[in-house]
């Protein structure tokens, strides 16, 4: 197995939407803003080699949107998804899997590209991801979170015929914990991976955990979003669930640290990857790396 870090470009949220509760005198020095409160956040995906196939984990939000919407969120920066692939020799051609950890518009907006006045997959060869209980949730939202989900960006998803859900009978409850998150064992699409499903940010958000080289990493997509969100308080703003996210986060990190998990974060714009420790404040990062460095 082959694990790459797919960089895609940074984009740009509220601060004090991403840390909820917590005072900018506090998050402010964790990842400063700008004079419009806005801080700088990756848009970080994870492409997977193994078994003969290709998976890429979540695509970025894209670039097929209009002025205004990247007027509120700002894309910047040069990485893109097709140059972050080429620069490990792979094209979008090449991808046979891709799995959507939600389908929030930062993470599956990658996933379709217009050519011409069409919106078709931007990787033709693939296999698309998700999960029954979160398309519904993403295709009849709530008005709250309406604008997080783009019809643009997942109905033509499921008219490409190359949508496919995981196997909800493998869905297994951790008997030792009602707050503990849920865990599934898609083996149809590789033996090395399974993954966590949460429900705090929204609902049935996947979150892969993959064996690798006897160690096991966990793309933590929005349940910790970077480094910055491990303390237990520190849960977004824009969480459907807040106290289910506390619950999920407590869960999963007691589990972490006993098992020496590698967190593989998403939009953290520093930090690719970071193990844990025990401290006088709770579980907290130990050491933050690369994944090539993991």
């Amino acid at each position: 197995m082959k694990l790459y870090s797919i960089n895609t470009g940074y984009f740009q949220l509220d601060g004090g939407a991403m840390f909820g509760v917590v005072p900018k005198s506090i998050w402010n020095k964790l990842n400063p803003a700008d004079e419009n409160n806005m801080c700088s956040w990756a848009l970080r995906c994870l492409l997977i080699e193994d078994e003969g196939k290709l998976i890429l984990v979540d695509t970025g939000m894209g670039n097929k949107q209009d002025a205004k919407f990247f007027g509120h969120y700002y894309l910047h920066g040069d990485d893109t998804l097709e140059k972050s692939l080429a620069l490990h020799g792979f094209t979008p051609a090449d991808i046979t899997d891709v799995f959507l950890t939600h389908l929030h518009f930062d993470h599956c907006g990658g996933a379709i590209v217009r050519e011409g006045d069409t919106l078709v997959p931007a990787f033709k060869n693939a296999t698309y991801w998700s999960n029954e209980r979160h398309w519904q949730w993403a295709t009849q939202p709530n008005e709250r979170e309406k604008a997080s989900f783009l019809k643009e960006n997942i109905l033509p998803i499921e008219q490409s015929g190359q949508l496919k859900m995981v196997d909800s009978n493998k869905l297994i409850v951790d008997s030792k914990s009602d707050s503990a998150p849920v865990m599934c064992h898609p083996t149809s699409i590789l033996s090395n991976l399974s993954f966590y499903i949460v429900n705090g940010h929204t609902g049935a958000m996947m979150l892969p955990k993959i064996n690798y080289n006897g160690k096991t990493i966990v793309y933590m997509a929005d349940l910790l979003p970077s480094v910055a969100h491990i303390p237990l308080p520190y849960v977004m703003g824009y969480d459907m669930f807040p106290l289910t996210t506390l619950n999920e986060k407590k869960a999963f990190l007691t589990e972490a640290l006993a098992n020496d998990y590698i967190l593989f974060f998403e939009h953290d714009p520093v930090n690719e990857c970071c193990n844990l420790q025990m401290t006088e404040k709770g579980i907290r990062q130990k050491d933050v790396f690369k994944l090539s460095e993991g």
